[in-house]
């Protein structure tokens, strides 16, 4: 009888296409509710987190028809690089039109032993502001694998770092900080981990105990830095990894006004909680930044369909990093302007902004 209730439930896996791995699976939502394709901004955007790919003046009036179809104004590049290479960014970036480009400087870590590297660095941050950068980008590999000589992690409030801090608040220039990556990637690859599909297909986005600190450790490290340079401006790249928790994010603004967010890479977070999300930008609108991360023009419209309409229950443009649906936030226009373009050309004044709208 048993071999007779086991086959049965063979056949009728193969009949019911049970066997269906969650990659395959594609459900075709049966809801019938109102939907908006966004193909364009509604204001003029402002990508504070945006990674294009030229590679000489050539590829420039392809990028800047992209740009205009999705009415994107202008990009902050954050991989400007230092010295020489900030040089020929800058160069490459100009030959474009140099309203809708501006750069970050970043830091070499090469050095850090050195007693003189701190001082040192700050010059150099210095001289890239004078050759045309207008702000500072600190990458991830800080405070997860930078380290010394000796093996010892540079941890992300390290006081060697302060001479930068104090060079960009003297400089008046932004920091774009990113530091650790989502919580659920530093967690176990199991059943409970909602991001193990992202995980499976990228296993190198994981961060084991045994090689990584914990992400907890990184947050109060980074919150310390924030809080030691209050007269810095910061903007956290990903919204600092706190959409899932936007209470603790929104206690954060509260306690340290230097503080803002760009949400590069995380709105599967914020669409999955549409009423939450709505309040967290309208009480703090103004410490709001759009970011897009990686530059993929199609994906874009996912940000404005989640940003100004109120669809119910629409996909992400990733499925490997929600599994879940999204609703739409429905912005006030004015929240919306904030977000776009008036927050960006405020705290970043090099993007000049008499060219956008009042």
């Amino acid at each position: 009888m048993f071999r007779l209730l086991v086959l049965t439930g063979c056949l009728a896996s193969a009949m019911f296409g049970q066997t269906l791995s969650i990659e395959e699976y594609e459900p075709r939502s049966t809801l019938v509710a109102p939907a908006h394709a966004v193909a364009r901004a509604k204001y003029p955007l402002v990508d504070v987190h945006a990674h294009p790919r030229p590679r000489s003046p050539a590829d420039m009036p392809k990028l800047l028809g992209e740009m205009d179809s999705i009415n994107l104004r202008a990009m902050v590049i954050l991989f400007g690089g230092s010295g020489e290479r900030l040089k020929k960014n800058l160069e490459l970036y100009r030959s474009g039109d140099p309203n809708r480009f501006v750069l970050f400087a970043t830091i070499d870590w090469n050095g850090i032993d050195d007693p003189d590297w701190g001082p040192r660095t700050a010059a150099q941050l210095e001289g890239d502001v004078r050759a045309g950068a207008v702000g500072l980008k600190i990458w991830r590999n800080f405070g997860m694998e930078v380290k010394y000589r000796d093996g010892r992690r540079v941890p992300v409030d390290d006081p060697k770092l302060n001479p930068i801090f104090e060079a960009c608040a003297r400089l008046k220039i932004p920091v774009s900080i990113h530091c650790a990556d989502p919580w659920t990637h530093f967690q176990p690859i199991d059943k409970y981990n909602e991001r193990w599909l992202e995980l499976k297909q990228f296993p190198g986005r994981r961060y084991p105990p045994e090689r990584y600190a914990a992400w907890e450790t990184l947050m109060a490290e980074r919150d310390r830095l924030l809080a030691r340079h209050p007269k810095v401006t910061f903007i956290l790249n990903h919204m600092g990894w706190m959409a899932h928790n936007l209470k603790a994010l929104g206690e954060l603004f509260d306690r340290l006004p230097n503080v803002n967010g760009e949400c590069g890479a995380i709105m599967h977070e914020l669409g999955r909680q549409p009423f939450t999300a709505r309040d967290f930008y309208i009480k703090h609108q103004d410490r709001v930044l759009f970011g897009k991360d990686s530059y993929m023009v199609p994906e874009y419209p996912y940000y404005f369909r989640l940003f100004e309409t109120r669809d119910e229950y629409f996909s992400h443009s990733r499925k490997y990093q929600a599994l879940w649906q999204l609703y739409g936030l429905d912005l006030p226009d004015e929240v919306l302007k904030k977000l776009y373009y008036k927050n960006a050309a405020r705290i970043i004044p090099a993007l000049n902004a008499a060219q956008f709208p009042k």
